[in-house]
């Protein structure tokens, strides 16, 4: 899998609470190329630093990507800012 690089900003999966799930929402080009709108594990870096996370279908043709508080901790940022993504490798290779 050729590396899928995009920004994005962490929001809340249910924007009305102010705490739970964290996701970023993947641009609609790169959706395709990750599989289409189904759930993947991934591999990839967040401002540089590794993860291994999941995919989701976030609803109205959107996928998204769980970003966990240790990945968050790692990177240095918290839900609301925006950052960096690249994805390497997925378990639909």
């Amino acid at each position: 899998m050729e590396p899928i690089r995009f920004s994005g900003k962490i929001r809340y999966w249910n924007p009305g609470k102010a705490s739970g799930l964290a996701v970023v929402d993947v641009p609609p080009a790169h959706v395709a190329a990750l599989g289409g709108l189904r759930q993947a594990r991934v591999h990839g870096r967040i401002d540089g630093r590794d993860f291994t996370s999941s995919l989701m279908p976030a609803g109205s043709g959107r996928l998204a990507l769980s970003v966990s508080k240790a990945m968050m901790n790692s990177a240095g940022i918290a839900v609301g800012q925006a950052t960096s993504f690249e994805i390497t490798g997925s378990d639909r290779e």
